[in-house]
């Protein structure tokens, strides 16, 4: 489905629904479109905001997580949204980590679906056939359970990216970034309540990534989906958005009962 992509100075993003912030961070090469069964999902009853990352256009002095955050903090300033329910998919999870760690007290809840920040098997760091169509083909179907999810507009969009030398050196800035930050020190100081949605299948983060994120952050439930890779919302969006769901429901009753 498509929807309308606002242009505010720097910032590019949907903003869709009404009601509580629900504010989603996309990976590497994640695009706006992979949520489009979330925000069908909770549109009616959540603000729904996506911004577009600057991975592949901010200056390369700061293509780091650290710059990222910082976009994200000046996006949340800009646009004064308080109380986030925040989701972070790959990528977009481990700067949610480090968006939350900063500011808890602006975040309600946390959900992370394949996010770095312990370990990630990853395409970034080199791209020794940059410009091979099949071996990018290769590495994107390796992301996801069905290889047919990687539609050739998403293969296309991909190689676009890969092929061009200046979105390359970006994407591999990154990618060695995440490799850098791990979070395991930092995250048990998380007190939001957590939720972590994983593909039983993922190659990319594995289950036991999903499990050792359980088992650091305190407040923190986690849910596995069969025949699911590193994408839940997208793979699988309708038991990805049960499950969200159904902590997101937990979050407001517990809110009305402190009330």
């Amino acid at each position: 489905m498509n929807y309308q992509i606002f242009s505010e100075g720097e910032f590019k993003y949907i903003d869709e629904g009404e009601g509580q912030p629900l504010l989603i961070l996309h990976g590497l090469f994640g695009a706006l479109s992979n949520f489009d069964g979330v925000i069908e999902g909770f549109r009616k009853n959540f603000r729904i905001i996506i911004p577009v990352m600057p991975i592949y256009e901010m200056p390369m002095r700061e293509a780091s997580l650290e710059g990222l955050q910082a976009f994200i903090e000046r996006f949340v300033a800009l646009k004064n949204l308080k109380d986030i329910i925040l989701l972070g998919n790959s990528l977009g999870g481990h700067v949610g980590l480090l968006y939350t760690l900063a500011h808890q007290d602006n975040v309600k809840a946390l959900i992370l679906t394949g996010s770095s920040g312990l370990f990630e098997n990853t395409m970034g760091g080199s791209f020794p056939k940059r410009g091979s169509y099949e071996y990018i083909k290769e590495r994107v179907e390796y992301t996801f359970y069905d290889p047919k999810t990687a539609t050739k507009e998403l293969l296309d969009e991909v190689f676009e990216i890969t092929s061009s030398i200046p979105k390359c050196m970006n994407i591999v800035q990154i990618a060695k970034s995440a490799q850098r930050t791990n979070m395991a020190r930092e995250i048990p100081a998380i007190k939001v309540p957590t939720c972590l949605i994983w593909g039983l299948n993922d190659t990319i983060t594995p289950p036991h990534v999903g499990h050792e994120f359980n088992r650091l952050i305190p407040n923190s439930e986690l849910h596995f989906i069969d025949k699911c890779c590193h994408a839940p919302m997208m793979e699988q969006p309708e038991p990805f958005v049960k499950m969200m769901g159904g902590f997101l429901e937990k979050i407001m009753m517990s809110e009305t009962v402190l009330k």
